[in-house]
């Protein structure tokens, strides 16, 4: 495998990944909605809203890693808004599939994104790659999103499925949010800070893109998240132990969340106790299961 194309590549997972991609030799390139062919990444131009792809960008291509998609807590869920999320991940899908179906150089694997909010709010109960879809619009756009890929799957292309976690950064995403506090000794989590958070480590989630894209082995549904998913509490506590302070924690009540963030609360609200059942089976490797370790590395190195 030598080429590789990512869709939605300046994004936080779509340009590390595409930096360990470029470490291993492989020579990467983007889909973009603006062409830079001289970018460290080179740039094709796609057009969803005229359903265009300038063919140059498949030529060659081994792999695509598939990332595409309007950021789900960008902005509160207005009509619009929600169109503009659903909408970016069907369409760019569809124009993919159109794409490769004319194609006779098709690609050996597409590797999709998904997302864990697929479960929805589930209490405690643990959730495995088979457990049933959850309800409202975060599993309503996942459900859509896994289906907008079956029309790869079904042109003989290898089409695993990941479906990420909560990724822990730096450098963008829930913890560079909830990070902002902390150098004030001030922390916070929402409501009673019970709801599950399946975590992930930046380099963790890139990895297993990495694998799912290199290993033949990988055809299905894979949760993307750390094997102990941890409470929001227990998330607030470790960054402040990762930060080697005491820290004051102060919860955010449910309805101040939901007043300030309206139908978008369910980002921080929801309980979603996901475990990457499918990984472990396969005796996969996460460099970072503590999360303590993980948030300090994170910190140390400005990831």
């Amino acid at each position: 495998m030598k080429t590789i194309l990512i869709t939605g590549g300046t994004g936080l997972l779509g340009m590390r990944i595409s930096l360990l991609l470029k470490e291993r030799g492989l020579n990467v390139r983007h889909l973009s909605r603006t062409e830079n062919l001289n970018a460290i990444y080179p740039a094709y131009k796609w057009d969803l809203n005229a359903q265009t792809i300038d063919p140059k960008a498949l030529d060659g291509v081994d792999g695509i890693i598939h990332l595409a998609g309007a950021g789900i807590a960008d902005g509160r869920w207005t009509k619009s808004r929600k169109k503009a999320i659903l909408d970016s991940r069907i369409n760019s899908s569809k124009l993919l599939t159109k794409v490769l179906k004319d194609r006779t150089d098709q690609p050996k694997v597409f590797v999709a994104c998904s997302a864990v909010g697929y479960y929805g709010d589930r209490q405690d109960t643990i959730l495995d790659e088979t457990a049933a879809p959850g309800k409202g619009f975060m599993s309503e756009v996942c459900v859509k999103w896994e289906e907008s890929v079956e029309g790869i799957r079904t042109l003989g292309i290898r089409t695993p499925v990941i479906r990420v976690g909560i990724v822990l950064s730096t450098k963008g995403g829930a913890l560079a949010k909830l990070n902002m506090s902390y150098p004030f000794r001030v922390g916070s989590y929402f409501g009673n800070g019970q709801q599950y958070y399946p975590w992930i480590h930046l380099d963790d989630i890139c990895q297993i893109f990495i694998k799912a894209l290199l290993e033949d082995n990988m055809t299905g549904i894979y949760n993307g998240a750390a094997p102990l998913p941890a409470t929001n509490k227990e998330l607030a506590k470790a960054m402040s132990k990762a930060h080697h302070q005491k820290t004051l924690l102060v919860p955010a009540p449910t309805f101040a969340a939901k007043a300030l963030l309206g139908e978008m609360s369910a980002v921080v609200l929801n309980s979603t106790r996901a475990i990457p059942q499918a990984l472990q089976k396969m005796q996969h490797g996460f460099e970072f299961t503590d999360l303590v370790l993980a948030l300090e590395d994170l910190f140390k190195r400005k990831l």
